[in-house]
């Protein structure tokens, strides 16, 4: 692979104009795409074979005027009373009115004729119908909707229109452009070169830009969940980044070793390449292995961002070699740019005065505390993760100030909790009788059931075939209490003989979904795992190197869901990162971050552990090796670290609570793996394996492949060749 590679890094090289020209026309061609085929996202998330899905597909069958999205308008009187006097009966009813004529609206309920009024006479909520779903739902009839209640809010009341229809896309803006820029200053330092920092953000950029304009031509087929594209972004700016960073400062290493930049080019697409290559490819099967998992969303969201890593990989072989024939020598510092410097300095980063070299010493010399101190101190980062919970979000997590979390706030105020997660009970059987008789006994046993509060009286659909029950718990939607009462209700209802009994609703729908990723967790994690040893052991010719380098991500990943768990959930320093709302962590975000961080964890080991085994290979001392691949790869692995963490970091300044989530998790896993334990615990335990650490026994190293992700292939073609000189 390796000499493949180095011949398409000189040939990029050669021909940089056919090949720069042939991105800018793919970039120009799928920004037509994407503008004219781009369809809407989803905002829901569906669940085949679970119960609450099921019930969802059967009212779109048999009950479509209930299928729809629903609306909750909370009103609130100036003063306790106020709903029963003739004059605010008027303004209840005038917003009603006002509701059911809205544009896409299928019916409006007053609040007087089901008694959805608080016992102080001062709160009403009104339900609205939509006819099509909440991702249907246009943005004119959103924002119409929302202002629903303009008279009334003259007059002193308060409407805050809320419910499942304010779904919205979350929007990429600014905030995240910060940490773009620290990425940029990062660069600048690393390399010393406005030009070679410069170069490597718009090969990334490029394919960012490519990937995503990829993926929205794409959206018109294929429905995409709206965090898709955000974590397809996140992804495809970190690793686009990291991966030409890599594979310049390996060019930039050979052109100061005396090397032609065409020599210089191939041969850092050749080794550094490589290791793009493999990292790229762990993300990729990492994310796609998603599919494994058997649920759609979170399928669509791993094959969208191993869609934009494997764009990266391309970009960095092909048209970073380009743009570094296009850039020659101004990619090195001013002062080594001329033919004297590059003889007087050819060491450049190989100083072992360095920083990584001192470290790698340090942490070598005092292997057996260093060990000790980094085991313990991720223990106790992860001791949270083991109170996890997991929940689809809920408007109480909004955005403070937000028209779903002020309507949500106040349905609290007046009623409590369980409105704002309110349960729909399907009653179906094949006559009008059957489910005539069922829907009494059904409202019984529900009734009868801890944790109930209300159980609204039964809708018919025009067969009578079907009803449709309303259950109001007693607790909010993410409540543990609510998911034991969701299987309650599912244990008492399902002995109903005459007729079939589903549970569904959005809280419903949201507990079915963080069961059944939580179920599929320990399985996904077991596939990540035994990925990773088989992976390495590919690469890295032993046994004990993959099995150390998959205990130290099975440490990353229990230490990032313990700090995680610590601000999200249980809002410890919830507000540095703007967090109004503690709650359950997301359901896909711990199977999502696995994925990720298993690509990125084995990125960092392969570029650091490689150097290790290449000099061990050619004759140093096992420690000596470790220190000698330690000193030349710390500094680029902090650079590509540091980057990591800003592009991630940056996404933590989004509104959104998911996103902002999924960006802190990714952000603290980054750093806990790149400094912890790659670059702490990692060269500890390799010097206390020493020379069995590179164990193999003989009948295995025979039938393994040689993927030459050190490239000595390559030095072997290369033996023969004098390199050109500048």
């Amino acid at each position: 692979m390796a000499t493949l590679l180095y011949r398409l890094g000189r040939a990029s090289l050669r021909r940089r104009r056919l090949v720069a020209v042939t991105w800018l026309v793919v970039l120009v061609g799928l920004g037509i795409a994407a503008a004219t085929l781009k369809g809407p996202t989803a905002s829901n998330f569906t669940m085949p074979g679970t119960e609450s899905q099921r019930a969802i597909d059967l009212l779109a069958d048999r009950f479509p005027a209930a299928s729809g999205a629903t609306g909750t308008i909370a009103v609130k009187a100036p003063q306790p009373g106020g709903l029963v006097t003739p004059e605010g009966q008027a303004v209840v009813k005038q917003v009603t009115q006002e509701a059911a004529t809205l544009p896409g609206v299928v019916g409006a309920v007053d609040p007087y004729q089901v008694k959805a009024l608080s016992q102080d006479g001062r709160y009403a909520l009104i339900q609205v119908q939509f006819a099509g779903r909440a991702d249907d739902v246009t943005d004119e009839q959103r924002a119409a909707y929302e202002k629903v209640g303009a008279q009334a809010e003259a007059k002193g009341w308060q409407i805050a229109p809320g419910g499942e229809v304010l779904n919205s896309e979350p929007e990429v803006g600014s905030t995240e452009a910060l940490g773009v820029l620290v990425a940029a200053i990062v660069l600048v330092i690393t390399f010393g070169s406005l030009v070679a920092a410069g170069m490597t953000m718009l090969n990334a950029l490029i394919g960012v830009g490519v990937g995503m304009a990829g993926l929205f031509a794409l959206s018109g087929a294929v429905e995409l969940t709206s965090t898709a594209p955000i974590l397809a972004l996140m992804l495809g700016l970190a690793v686009g980044i990291d991966y030409s960073l890599f594979i310049t400062s390996r060019h930039r290493q050979n052109l100061l070793d005396g090397l032609t930049p065409e020599e210089a080019v191939g041969r850092a697409v050749g080794t550094a390449g490589s290791a793009v290559v493999f990292a790229g490819a762990t993300v990729v099967i990492a994310l796609a292995g998603l599919a494994v998992v058997d649920i759609p969303f979170l399928t669509v969201m791993g094959l969208a961002a191993a869609g934009t890593v494997t764009v990266a990989v391309l970009v960095a072989i092909t048209l970073a070699p380009a743009l570094l024939g296009f850039a020659g020598r101004r990619v090195l510092p001013r002062r080594l740019r001329g033919r004297e410097a590059v003889e007087s300095d050819g060491t450049g980063s190989e100083d072992r005065s360095g920083f990584g070299f001192r470290w790698a010493n340090w942490v070598t010399r005092l292997r057996i505390p260093v060990i000790l101190v980094g085991l313990l101190g991720l223990g106790l980062l992860a001791l949270p993760a083991q109170d996890m919970r997991l929940a689809l979000p809920d408007a109480g997590t909004a955005p403070e100030g937000s028209a779903a979390r002020v309507s949500n706030d106040l349905i609290k105020e007046g009623f409590g909790p369980g409105f704002t997660g309110r349960l729909a009970v399907v009653v179906t059987a094949d006559s009008p009788q059957a489910t005539q008789a069922a829907v009494p006994q059904v409202a019984a046993l529900i009734q009868r059931t801890e944790g109930v509060l209300a159980v609204a009286p039964p809708q018919l659909d025009p067969t009578g075939r079907t009803a449709l029950l309303g259950v109001i718990p007693k607790t909010g939607p993410t409540d543990a209490a609510t998911e034991t009462l969701v299987h309650d209700i599912r244990d008492n209802v399902g002995r109903i003989g005459n007729a079939e009994v589903l549970l569904t609703g959005v809280t419903a729908i949201g507990i079915d979904v963080s069961e059944k990723l939580s179920a599929a967790l320990p399985v996904y994690l077991l596939l990540v795992v035994g990925l990773s040893i088989l992976l390495l052991m590919l690469v890295f010719r032993s046994i004990l190197v993959p099995v150390k380098a998959a205990l130290g991500f099975l440490l990353t990943v229990a230490a990032t869901f313990g700090i995680t768990v610590a601000v999200f959930q249980q809002g410890h320093l919830a507000g540095l990162v703007g967090l109004d709302t503690p709650g359950p962590l997301i359901s896909f975000l711990p199977i999502l971050l696995i994925g990720i961080l298993f690509g990125l964890a084995m990125d960092y080991e392969v570029f650091l552990v490689s150097r290790m085994r290449e000099d061990f290979v050619h004759g140093d001392t096992a420690r000596q090796a470790t220190i000698n691949g330690m000193g030349h790869g710390a500094r680029v692995v902090t650079a590509a670290a540091l980057i990591m963490i800003s592009v991630f970091g940056g996404f933590v300044f989004l509104d959104d609570p998911v996103i902002k989530s999924m960006g802190f998790a990714l952000a603290v896993g980054v750093a806990v793996d790149a400094f912890i334990v790659r670059m702490t615990i990692v060269p500890a335990v390799m010097s206390l394996l020493n020379n069995a650490a590179w164990w193999l026994p003989r009948w295995l190293d025979r039938i393994l492949p040689n993927v030459d992700v050190e490239g000595e292939g390559l030095r072997a073609h290369l033996a023969d060749r004098e390199p050109a000189q500048v």
